[in-house]
């Protein structure tokens, strides 16, 4: 058993079986967040669609570029503390040219040495984590080179998380300023079951 199985919350987070209370909402455990471009793309976003083409402006799922400027998408892990569960944003990371041929050539040819990784910036802003300076990142491949590479801080808060996880209010609230606030809902077993109990008005007493 981990530390947060002893967290209620925890518990009905994970429990896909459990309706809340107050609106039927269900819940299945942690769920990633992805970012459809990065954060200076001004072409709004891709949507569904397999690529979205402005002029010379180029986005599809995994690549993007953007004048001079090239991206790559990439994982940022963040491990939860008391689980052994992480919680991964889907970000985009800035790269040389260079860097982008070596990242296709490695997946068309399925072969990972093609891509040793490369020194990126993290070209999104990520909730708790807003900084006004650029944060340095790593890009570490994936031994499997159809997968997407992992992102990497070199140092400051989001590094420190990376390195020493969040808490699971800390991942209530990133959820939360994502607009997907589910901390009442985890809540309303307890309010829901004060709230069925009667109100006397006075301290209890025997009966006559």
């Amino acid at each position: 058993m981990t530390l947060l199985a002893l967290d209620a919350r925890w518990r009905r987070f994970h429990d896909e079986t459990r309706a809340c209370p107050c609106c039927g909402q269900r819940f299945n455990g942690v769920f990633d967040i992805g970012f459809d471009h990065p954060l200076m793309w001004p072409h709004g976003e891709r949507g569904e669609a397999p690529v979205l083409q402005v002029g010379e402006d180029v986005l599809t799922p995994d690549l993007c570029r953007l004048g001079e400027d090239h991206f790559l998408r990439a994982l940022l892990p963040l491990p939860i503390r008391g689980s052994e569960e992480r919680v991964c944003f889907g970000v985009w990371g800035s790269v040389h040219p260079d860097r982008i041929k070596d990242y296709i050539a490695a997946s068309d040819a399925d072969d990972p040495s093609l891509f040793p990784g490369c020194f990126s910036w993290l070209c999104n802003d990520l909730p708790l984590f807003d900084s006004e300076d650029p944060i340095a990142c790593d890009l570490i491949p994936d031994p499997d080179p159809r997968q997407r590479p992992g992102l990497k801080a070199h140092d400051g808060p989001l590094a420190e998380a990376q390195n020493s996880g969040i808490s699971f209010d800390d991942l209530l609230d990133i959820y939360a300023a994502c607009g997907q606030d589910i901390r009442p809902h985890l809540m309303r077993d307890q309010l829901f079951f004060l709230a069925k109990i009667p109100q006397t008005g006075g301290p209890p007493g025997r009966d006559a």
